[in-house]
């Protein structure tokens, strides 16, 4: 479980937050685990108590963002594809980020991407067949040889940490034909190699997604990313993964991996959270259902109903906002989120929660008890790129809100389309006798009839983030009319409940 994982490797008795430290279009350059570093204070500050990092290995392009990997185990060390940092910088400041992070109580989680490999050193020659795109397992030419990119040598590091070296057989897949330029989706032939059978069925099978498909299944690549993700761990003290494209990756693999570093290491509660982008709740259950150990998902249906949301405007029945989602069936295993780097502006998966909702959508998963809420850095500190976004205002704030008052019970008012509220009860017998009232309008201002109990009698309660303005005097039977503006949210709390100085004034 999520919040098990992070309260074994942080300091800290509060609420778990993550971060996706990093937005497609940050500045690179090798200047951002140092921006990370300075950022700590600040991060821990507001709430939060880990980090996604960018994949902090070897890509085939020094100005990579990394998806398109080289080599795992140059982690910004070794002179290969351009010089020796990556895009993030060298292996000396990321460690410096990852120590200065848990410093601050704040965990972070290695962004692992194990699918494919990009840039390899050398072409080889080989049997391969095309296969239809929309069917991969139809094949549409006869067997003959190609050349393709799959010879990785790693000439920078040598033999240093793995003596490892990657040929064709230690791949299922190419797209590319070096021979005559041509593009297409080759499956290479060999001894017992076949797609992988525990992977999405999307155009039939989903093993093949990009650049040269490792071959998880071989013996040698197998024990190798096992090796890898215990060397990493220990290597840099981190405490979880986040995987890439696990719907191309055969399940069996990702459950070995996970098992062996739990087992195996120092972080027998390592978290470990999949990207299985799909808005399908019941291919993620099938799939969380056949690892036989926990694992989270990023909660892509929830996503995809904050889009709908977004876009519907007061059309969009709020009560509505958890159906079919993975926090609403499976809250151990979702990590909840707004955006990422995918649905951002400009991306590949381009599906964009509209800006005037994200404040609502951060309200709910911040504010209540379910999942494990992941905020973006795009709407943290703003997106670049050629269509650049403004961070969500005060989005540091409803951060702070959760590790300050979104404990204990919680007592729900979803009587109406529009305008929904909450209340957090608090946890007096922790320290925590301030929870908070909150809600949230996607169309005209309302107001919602709360209990927030008696012993809260004549209290006077303003918004912490100060969007509706005025004050709230509890009731003598512990009841309030809490008001929220248009297309807004309020968090309501005591006027001077613990920590309210810390908020913008």
């Amino acid at each position: 479980m999520a919040s098990h994982a992070n309260a074994e490797y942080s300091s800290k008795d509060q609420n778990y937050t993550m971060l996706q430290a990093f937005e497609w279009y940050v500045e690179g350059e090798g200047v951002h685990w140092k921006r990370i570093g300075d950022l700590v204070p600040e991060l821990a500050s507001i709430g939060v108590t880990a980090m996604w990092l960018p994949p902090p290995t070897k890509a085939a392009g020094q100005s990579s963002v990394g998806y398109d990997i080289y080599d795992v185990y140059d982690l910004g060390e070794f002179d290969q594809k351009g010089g020796k940092r990556t895009n993030w910088g060298t292996k000396e400041e990321l460690v410096a980020a990852i120590k200065k992070a848990q410093e601050h109580g704040i965990a972070s989680y290695v962004d692992a991407v194990l699918n494919h490999r990009f840039g390899a050193d050398d072409v080889e020659t080989f049997g391969a067949v095309e296969v239809d795109n929309d069917d991969r397992t139809k094949e549409i030419s006869e067997r003959y040889d190609i050349k393709g990119w799959t010879g990785f040598t790693f000439p920078g590091r040598g033999d240093k940490y793995s003596a490892m070296k990657y040929n064709f057989n230690h791949f299922t897949g190419v797209d590319y034909n070096d021979e005559n330029q041509k593009t297409s989706i080759y499956k290479i032939h060999g001894e017992g190699k076949d797609w992988a059978h525990g992977v999405d069925k999307e155009n039939k099978n989903y093993d093949y997604l990009m650049g040269a498909d490792v071959d998880h299944s071989h013996p040698d690549v197998h024990a190798d990313l096992l090796n890898w993700g215990k060397w990493i761990t220990q290597e840099l003290g981190t405490t979880g993964f986040r995987f890439d494209a696990i719907k191309h990756i055969d399940r069996s693999f990702i459950a070995d991996f996970v098992k062996s570093v739990r087992a195996e290491t120092d972080k027998p509660k390592m978290f470990a959270v999949g990207e299985f982008w799909k808005d399908s709740l019941p291919d993620i259950e099938k799939y969380l259902d056949s690892l036989g150990t926990q694992f989270s998902v990023f909660d892509a249906p929830l996503h995809y109903n904050l889009k709908e949301a977004g876009d519907r405007g007061r059309e969009y029945d709020l009560r509505a906002i958890w159906d079919g989602t993975v926090v609403q069936k499976r809250p151990i295993d979702a990590v909840t989120l707004v955006e990422n780097h995918d649905t951002q502006v400009g991306q590949s998966l381009e599906s964009a929660v509209n800006p005037t909702f994200k404040p609502l959508a951060y309200a709910m998963i911040l504010l209540r008890p379910s999942g494990y809420p992941c905020v973006f850095w795009g709407d943290l500190y703003g997106c670049g790129g050629d269509n650049p976004q403004e961070p969500i205002t005060q989005l540091g704030d409803l951060v702070r809100a959760r590790k300050l008052y979104a404990y204990g019970e919680v007592r729900d008012y979803w009587d109406h389309m529009n305008c929904v509220g909450w209340v957090r009860m608090g946890e007096p017998d922790k320290g925590r006798p301030d929870g908070c009232a909150v809600v949230i309008c996607n169309g005209d201002e309302g107001t919602k009839h709360m209990e927030v109990g008696k012993e809260h009698a004549h209290e006077k309660w303003t918004d912490v983030l100060g969007w509706h303005k005025g004050e709230v005097v509890i009731g003598e039977d512990g009841w309030a009319d809490f008001r929220c503006s248009a297309m807004s949210v309020s968090v309501w709390v005591k006027h001077d409940a613990k920590g309210r100085d810390e908020f913008r004034k």
